[in-house]
């Protein structure tokens, strides 16, 4: 295996420079819609700030519920602008996109770091952003729907809670989610490389090589640290997984094996395979499948 890395690593900046047009295939091109509140500093990381940009629903009367949505792109590319899921503004639920620090930055597990960062000022600072704290999810594609999932099923980890920032205050509690949604995410690193066809291989060994510094067999503890499966309970929140059946880059048994997981501790979870899906696209974020979204949203903060 590692001969065989090395041979990919030679092509390994061929490979990265494709890689963001590749996972932007992901990501349709939603109607533009203007941040409410945008740049909003929520942490300083290597003495550059760490931005979101807040929206909030049309019509609200109080504190309204929020979803954190997590960009995909490798985990090296990609950006906050990208925000697929704003007809969920329509159901009366705010959105804050949040940028965290990529893969060619800073490895893992610093973007779970700044993603519950964010979250962490979000609910220290909600009655002034008008959110109620008590009613947050997250969600994200691709790259970014690992990435929620992980944060969503870690919560108390120590290994992957943010460390103290300028910016946040200081909680006794870890940040509480109530619904995690993942569209085409990975959930274990350790399996991932098996299951990926030849094109899926080319895509992901440079990305986890650049995530994790290392490959998967090559780290194995910090691989596992990585993977939602290994952090899943009975206390987690309540799990939506969409995913394409023909998905060429993200095998479907990532998200079969995260909807196993969830079914041996009893967690809440349903899984919508999207019957001619590819890695994304217009069939993952249509109106029909927002309305579930919404739907499943809202109803987790019922629980």
């Amino acid at each position: 295996m590692r001969r065989s890395c090395n041979r990919v690593h030679f092509a390994f900046v061929l490979v990265l420079a494709i890689l963001p047009a590749m996972e932007q295939n992901s990501i349709t091109n939603a109607q533009q819609v203007i941040p409410t509140k945008p740049d909003i500093v929520y942490s300083q990381r290597d003495q550059k700030p760490q931005l979101l940009d807040l929206y909030l629903p049309p019509r609200r009367t109080g504190p309204v519920p929020l979803v954190v949505w997590v960009h995909g792109g490798a985990w090296r590319a990609g950006s906050r602008a990208r925000v697929p899921i704003t007809q969920l503004l329509e159901h009366g639920l705010a959105i804050a996109s949040v940028d965290y620090r990529l893969s060619g930055v800073a490895p893992f597990p610093a973007q779970v770091h700044d993603i519950n960062d964010a979250i962490g000022y979000l609910q220290s600072h909600a009655n002034e952003l008008g959110l109620d704290p008590a009613r947050f999810a997250i969600a994200g594609s691709s790259a970014g729907g690992h990435l929620a999932a992980l944060v969503g099923v870690s919560q108390g980890v120590a290994a992957l809670s943010a460390p103290t920032s300028q910016n946040v205050e200081a909680t006794s509690e870890s940040p509480k989610l109530k619904a995690i949604v993942s569209f085409f995410g990975a959930s274990n690193l350790q399996t991932i490389l098996q299951q990926s066809t030849p094109h899926g291989l080319s895509v992901r060994i440079p990305a986890l090589q650049l995530l994790l510094r290392s490959q998967p067999d090559e780290n194995p503890k910090l691989a596992q640290l990585a993977s939602p499966v290994s952090h899943v309970d009975s206390n987690d929140p309540d799990l939506l997984l969409l995913h394409g059946d023909q998905d060429p880059q993200m095998p479907i048994n990532q998200s079969h094996e995260l909807e196993g997981a969830y079914r041996k501790a009893g967690c809440p979870v349903q899984f919508n395979v999207v019957h001619g899906g590819a890695h994304g696209g217009e069939k993952f974020f249509t109106e029909a499948q927002m309305n579930r979204v919404a739907q499943f949203i809202n109803a987790s903060f019922a629980d």
